[in-house]
Formats: structure tokens, sequence, C-alpha cells
């Protein structure tokens, strides 16, 4: 069976966005949807594509599907705002696979290659008093795990961490979220 072009170049755009979702990235590293967890992103992926192949979503219809699939299959309400962004994303994708703009899917698996070399970690964010958490990439080998426990970080040190941050590709990357009770982000 010969998948059309476009459907191929969305599902690669879609695995790299997946892979770039640290709200996914943490359910699968930390096995929060059992040891078929990474199976589990590899089904959503399929899931979206099959989707649009029947008829291109809308943002919000995109992010009830991620949002559900979350809960469904790791336990975890995602409530920071990510998965919208990442609707908007795939949305976006699904518009450059159309117009066989290989090159921009090109970029996003590049930025899912190297984030897929770090680890992310959860960290408890201190100074408020607030249960708020932050997803930080880990780039320290100390020897300790830092996913038995939260570990306690400065706040930031300026503002420039409450205004968005856009990538080189055009994609808002997703910043620390609300208060956090489980695998609630």
């Amino acid at each position: 069976m010969d998948s059309a072009p476009h459907l191929v170049l969305f599902a690669r755009g879609v695995i790299a966005l997946l892979h770039t979702w640290p709200a996914l990235r943490l359910a699968v590293q930390e096995s929060w949807g059992g040891p078929q967890s990474a199976e589990k992103r590899t089904w959503l992926a399929s899931n979206l594509v099959d989707a649009f192949e029947n008829e291109p979503l809308d943002e919000e219809q995109v992010e009830h599907l991620l949002l559900d699939a979350m809960v469904d299959e790791f336990e975890a309400e995602i409530d920071d705002g990510s998965s919208y962004n990442i609707a908007q994303n795939i949305v976006r994708i699904w518009k450059a696979a159309c117009d066989a703009d290989a090159e921009e899917i090109g970029k996003l698996e590049a930025a899912a290659d190297q984030l897929g070399k770090k680890p992310i970690s959860m960290q408890q964010q201190v100074g408020n008093g607030d249960d708020e958490w932050s997803d930080e990439e880990s780039a320290s080998d100390d020897g300790e795990s830092s996913h038995d426990a939260p570990q306690p970080i400065p706040p930031p040190p300026s503002s420039e961490r409450t205004q968005p941050v856009i990538d080189e590709d055009g994609f808002q990357l997703v910043q620390k979220g609300g208060k956090r009770r489980g695998h609630q982000w």
C-alpha cells in the first residue's frame, strides 16, 4: 500500500514534534505509561496521522486528542498550555507537509534528535512556597539521580524567562507550567 508523500512527511514531522514535547518526553522517560511508554508515543503519532488522513483537524481537535492520550495512556493531566502549542505546531506541520516543505520537517527532526540526547528532569521551584514545577534539561552528571526526588532550583535571575522563547524554526518553546500534583502538568 503506497502512502501519499505528504502523509509520510507529516508522520515524520509529528513523530519529531512529539519527541520535543517536554510533558511527553518526561512521561516516556519515567515510564508513566508502563514499559511500553515509547510505543505509546508512536501510537499517538499514528493516531494523529490517521485522523488528519481522514479529515484535517484544527488546533482544538488536536489538543483534545493529545490531552486524552496523556490521561488515558500516561495518567498525566497537562494544564501548562503546552498541549495547545503542540497542537498548533501539528496543524502547521500538516500545512508544510501538504506543501511538500521537507526542509521545515527536516529542521524539526534535527531539533528532536538533539533533544533526544538530553534527559529531562522535574525540579521543584523554590521561592514562593507554592508547589510549582518546571521541566529543565539536565546537563549535569553528578552521580545523583535527578529522577528520585524533585531538586530545588533558584528563581530565574531576570524576567527573560517569562517571555515566550521562539526557536530558529519559529516554534515556541514550552516554558514552565502552573501548579503540579502527581503527574499533572
